[in-house]
């Protein structure tokens, strides 16, 4: 289990890299230009991504008082994107430091961000940060492809496996 696990945190810090070095290449103004998709812009979906792996993470490291980024960064674009690979990264570094297997059937109890109280295993959490953010990156190339964007990365996974 932690080698598919440690498989999976590698390959989505690999495709959040391609995505933020394709984004970082867009014309300034474009990452706040109003799109049409799950949020209105694409600062606004890293945002959402960043802060959905980041509440997670700390969920995982048992941190009593998990802080919501998105409500509450303003910064720029660029330290948006800076911060998201970074907990990606951290996300690698949880999963190598699982001693064993068990480690990922530990029942991890923690609350969502309207108090209510949940109980699932790390593996779990786990493989739904990982869907989570592949969710949001193809909402990316999608919105890449309206701001007119032409050379689009491969992020799937198996791209990601026939480089090993």
């Amino acid at each position: 289990m932690k080698e598919l696990l440690l498989q999976y945190a590698q390959y989505n810090v690999w495709a959040n890299k391609l995505i933020i070095d394709t984004l970082l290449k867009l014309e300034d103004g474009a990452v706040n230009k109003g799109i049409i998709s799950s949020f209105p812009s694409v600062y606004t979906t890293v945002c959402h991504t960043w802060s959905a792996e980041y509440i997670w993470l700390q969920r995982l490291q048992l941190v009593e008082h998990p802080v919501w980024i998105q409500g509450e960064f303003d910064g720029s674009f660029e330290e948006a994107v800076s911060q998201w690979a970074k907990v990606s990264a951290s996300l690698v570094q949880f999963v190598e430091k699982q001693y064993d297997d068990r480690a990922f059937e530990h029942v991890l109890q923690f609350y969502d961000r309207q108090k209510i109280s949940h109980k699932a295993p790390v593996f779990q959490v786990l493989n739904h940060v990982f869907n989570h953010s592949t969710q949001h990156r193809g909402q990316l190339i999608t919105m890449l492809r309206q701001l007119g964007v032409t050379k689009i990365p491969q992020t799937d996974f198996i791209a990601f496996a026939r480089l090993k």
